[in-house]
């Protein structure tokens, strides 16, 4: 679905004034985030978006375990499930960890990712197709993907739209994703492949979305996310699914801002700081990375660590030094 377009072949879509409202509102959004609460989301969101975001787009593609499997996962703590399923995630968790490695714009990056993500799972994983493929909705086929000799063509004519096209990368980070599940470069992981992409090409402009699990309100809309990809295969562009996903980064928006607006307990700025991978600490540390706590407030944070034994406690008053169990 690539034409050519000022010397790029550029995916045909359309800016309509819906699009421009969700950008405008998008854009207010994130200076809030970035202006109220820049260093917060490393503090409080990494590891719940790593989470939350996982299993969402596994859960998509009919990954059976719970969203408290999949943190026991990442805990490295035993899980009984579905082989297949524990390796999906166990692959994910390795992605998603060396995402800031990746090159948004790098054919060769895309593929790197894909092989970690679908190691084990599929043959020749990290390359492209080789066979027709084609997407059933129950018995019927609702999508015959390019013929796979097309497929490199195609790929390279979409990053090279994706590095050299004017347009926003906000709005080409939907266009991608949906080129991606039109395209099916892979023989699987075509769907968490473009949700994945669409996340690392918004991180180059806004670092904020490594921390937005948009991925869970597409699970939860997964009805309409479907829909609006077979609309746009009959409208023959992307403009519906821009309008859909752009709207999905809003509501994130809004769900983070409100989130951060509410208190934050102990027991998450405990499991934060142990997961920072400090071995030893002391309560200047402490409150150096939760600066909005008194005093009286990290001694208490503390002492339940020491009683979780999270920690272990040596010395005494301003002396006091604790080293992770």
């Amino acid at each position: 679905m690539i034409v050519s377009y000022d010397s790029i072949m550029k995916p045909p879509y359309s800016i309509n004034s819906d699009i421009i409202k969700l950008v405008a509102s998008i854009s207010e959004k994130i200076g809030k985030v970035e202006t109220n609460y820049l260093d917060r989301p490393v503090i409080y969101l990494r590891k719940q978006n790593k989470i939350k975001t996982i299993h969402a787009s596994l859960w998509i593609e009919g990954n059976t375990l719970s969203l408290e499997q999949v943190t026991a996962i990442i805990d490295n703590k035993p899980v009984l499930g579905p082989q297949k399923d524990i390796l999906e995630v166990q692959n994910a968790i390795k992605v998603y960890d060396g995402l800031k490695n990746l090159d948004p714009f790098s054919e060769r990056s895309f593929l790197d990712a894909h092989k970690d993500l679908l190691a084990g799972l599929i043959d020749k994983a990290g390359s492209y197709r080789q066979d027709a493929v084609g997407v059933l909705k129950g018995n019927e086929v609702v999508h015959v993907a390019p013929p796979a000799k097309r497929v490199p063509l195609l790929m390279g004519d979409l990053f090279d739209y994706l590095k050299r096209d004017k347009d926003l990368l906000l709005i080409k980070s939907c266009v991608f994703h949906y080129e991606t599940e039109f395209i099916h470069p892979f023989m699987d992981g075509n769907g968490r492949m473009g949700r994945l992409w669409q996340t690392l090409i918004l991180m180059k402009d806004y670092p904020i979305f490594e921390y937005l699990p948009f991925e869970t309100l597409i699970a939860q809309t997964q009805s309409d996310y479907y829909k609006v990809l077979q609309d746009c295969d009959d409208a023959g562009d992307s403009t519906l699914f821009i309008e859909y996903m752009l709207s999905i980064l809003d509501r994130s928006l809004s769900e983070m801002l409100n989130y951060k607006n509410r208190t934050i307990s102990d027991v998450e700025r405990l499991d934060y700081y142990v997961s920072t991978g400090v071995k030893s600490f002391s309560r200047k540390d402490y409150m150096s990375i939760f600066k909005d706590i008194s005093t009286a407030t990290a001694s208490r944070d503390l002492k339940k660590g020491v009683e979780m034994k999270l920690f272990n406690k040596i010395g005494d008053k301003n002396k006091t030094i604790y080293h992770i169990s």
